[in-house]
């Protein structure tokens, strides 16, 4: 699984003119099933989202966890991260999960961070997403779980 998380100091989603989900300070979070993924890699990735330092401590170094800071999680899935974009112009998805394990994913994924964190938001799997935010920083990082081989 991928996560493409970047801090923020807000960020929100609209669907169909609608607010369906939005934090201030904390992660906003692109998310993405692969081929062969399974509630193991969305397991071990949200476990070093929740951990992983990138909001800064007293001294100014990044040092704290979202869950440390206390911040929100908008989690919004997107199938386009898993593309292969090695040749031509145009982006082949085929290394994305199929729709039906990304949408499972992605719900298990947002049932598991609803269990483990205190506030989480979420986008809309399938829906034409309205995707806003300041970047705070700006901190922007790349986390991938590698599905088995």
């Amino acid at each position: 699984m991928i996560a493409l998380i970047q801090r923020v100091s807000q960020a929100s989603v609209v669907v169909d003119g609608a607010s369906i989900g939005a934090i201030d300070a904390g992660l906003m979070v692109l998310l993405c099933a692969e081929r062969g993924d399974t509630e193991k890699q969305a397991d071990a990735l949200l476990n070093k989202l929740l951990a992983y330092r990138v909001f800064s401590d007293d001294a100014g170094k990044m040092n704290r966890s979202v869950t440390e800071s206390a911040g929100g999680l908008l989690l919004v899935p997107q199938f386009t991260l898993a593309a292969d974009t090695n040749s031509g112009t145009r982006p082949s998805f085929t290394p994305a999960a199929a729709p039906e394990l990304g949408r499972q994913l992605f719900d298990y994924f947002v049932m598991r961070a609803k269990v483990k964190h205190a506030q989480v938001e979420t986008g809309q799997f399938g829906a034409d997403m309205k995707v806003s935010l300041t970047n705070d920083g700006p901190v922007t990082f790349w986390l991938q779980i590698k599905p088995p081989t």
